[in-house]
């Protein structure tokens, strides 16, 4: 699948398949991550791949995270703050996005989660200090629809003359 086909089919995904997602599926998500670009090439991330159920459940208590008991896979992106601690989160997001890129173009779905508890998760998996929780990826299988019979549906999206200016703001 093209980078932009991948772009235009990504959807945020909240009920998934319960089928397992395979390893070298989970490890090529990683890789997109793995080689992102980062600020001085600091690479100041870390992330932890949850499919046991019983964490997955604690994962869940967040207020908007309730699907993730039922996510065969979540990712948690950390950043190391130690390493870059003015990059470090900008650098795990554009991770975790291409983490998203490469999931959609095996099919699967995702789900970005900024809802948790933070404590709760760095306790629940052995997070030292000095690291922060930036996100966590729900990833599966979607249980009722493909991506692409998901991207058929209208999208509520701002027009580019809304949101694009060029050589300053508000200019065309």
């Amino acid at each position: 699948m093209e980078v932009s086909e991948a772009i235009r089919i990504r959807r945020s995904v909240r009920e998934y398949d319960p089928r397992a997602v395979p390893r070298d599926i989970i490890d090529s998500i990683l890789e997109a991550g793995r080689v992102s670009p980062s600020a001085n090439n600091r690479q100041p991330w870390h992330f932890i791949v949850v499919t046991e159920p019983e964490k997955r459940i604690v994962l869940s208590e967040g207020r908007w995270a309730k699907f993730l008991s039922q996510s065969p896979v979540v990712i948690v992106g950390c950043a190391d703050l130690k390493t870059s601690a003015k990059w470090a989160v900008v650098d795990t997001t554009i991770a975790l996005t291409q983490m998203v890129l490469a999931a959609t173009s095996e099919g699967l779905g995702t789900c970005w989660i900024g809802s948790f508890y933070e404590d709760k998760v760095k306790d629940l998996l052995e997070i030292p200090s000095g690291y922060q929780v930036v996100a966590m990826l729900a990833v599966g299988y979607p249980r009722k629809k493909s991506l692409v019979e998901l991207a058929d549906r209208p999208r509520n999206r701002k027009r580019a003359e809304d949101i694009v200016s060029h050589e300053g703001f508000g200019k065309g």
